[in-house]
């Protein structure tokens, strides 16, 4: 579902780019004059554009799973450390003092 909104979006930011200029790898089907031509250009455009947002997806797919791996690692960490913060706080703080027991009669 995520990458279809992506999906259009970039369709969109493209077609707004092709408008001002050409766009790498997008051929312009309007110079085609039959119709399975001009259907075999725009079917290449959808291809192209499909294969780069595949592409783009996999990588923020990678740099997400490596950010996740990080904060786990950085988890991990603050976990350790509170825990060696409760070991020293707990052998550093003063013995309790012992209760006075009541004199005996």
């Amino acid at each position: 579902m995520m990458w279809k909104s992506s999906a259009v979006f970039a369709m969109v930011m493209l077609a707004g780019q092709a408008m001002a200029q050409d766009v790498v790898g997008i051929e312009i089907c309007t110079a085609e004059k039959t119709m399975e031509r001009r259907t075999s250009c725009l079917q290449s455009n959808v291809n192209f554009l499909m294969r780069t947002l595949s592409k783009q997806a996999q990588a923020h797919q990678q740099k997400i799973d490596a950010a996740n791996r990080q904060i786990d690692a950085l988890k991990a960490a603050v976990v350790s450390l509170q825990t060696k913060v409760g070991k020293l706080e707990a052998a550093a703080a003063p013995p309790a003092p012992k209760p006075k027991e009541p004199a005996a009669k």
